[in-house]
C-alpha cells in the first residue's frame, strides 16, 4: 500500500512483492533473470540455413510446408530463414532473392571495369554488342 501511494502508476502488484521477498529470503541477491534450462529458443543456425538454401535452389517452387518437413523446423523458423537470413521472397510462386548479394555486387563491379576497358578500345563495336540489365525487380499488373 505504501509503494502504491508513492508510485501509483508503476507500482508492482502485491503478488510480485511477495515473490521478490521469498526470493531474497532464500539468499538470492541478483535481480537478473536466472538462466533457463532446456533447449534454447534459437533454432536457426548456419547449417539449417544452408540446408534450406540448397532445397530452395534445387526447387524454386518449394512450399513452406515442404521445407519444414524436409528440414524438421517450424513454419515460423522456415519463414524467418527465407525472409530474414536468406533475404528471399515468393514471387509468382517462386522463391527469389530480394536484392543482390555482396558477392554478386562485387562481381558486377569487376564486370563493369572489364566493360569499361572494352568500351575504351572500340566504342562502336561495344555499343553494337552490349546488353545491360537492372538489379531491381519491377512489378506490374496488366488488367484484362
Amino acid at each position: 500500500e505504501m509503494v502504491q501511494k508513492c508510485y501509483p502508476t508503476s507500482a508492482p502488484s502485491r503478488t510480485t512483492v511477495y515473490r521478490w521477498f521469498s526470493e531474497f529470503k532464500m539468499s538470492r541477491t541478483s535481480t537478473e533473470d536466472a538462466p533457463c534450462s532446456g533447449r534454447p529458443k534459437e533454432a536457426t543456425n548456419a547449417e539449417i540455413a544452408k540446408q534450406v538454401h540448397r532445397i530452395v535452389l534445387s526447387d524454386r517452387k518449394v512450399k513452406l510446408r515442404e521445407l519444414t518437413e524436409a528440414v524438421g523446423i517450424s513454419k515460423e523458423r522456415a519463414g524467418y530463414i527465407l525472409h530474414d537470413v536468406l533475404e528471399m521472397k515468393k514471387l509468382a510462386a517462386r522463391w527469389v532473392l530480394r536484392l543482390l548479394t555482396i558477392d554478386q555486387k562485387q562481381q558486377r563491379g569487376e564486370y563493369s571495369t572489364v566493360d569499361l576497358v572494352l568500351l575504351q578500345r572500340n566504342r562502336a563495336d561495344f555499343f553494337r554488342r552490349f546488353v545491360t540489365m537492372d538489379e531491381t525487380w519491377v512489378h506490374y499488373h496488366m488488367p484484362e
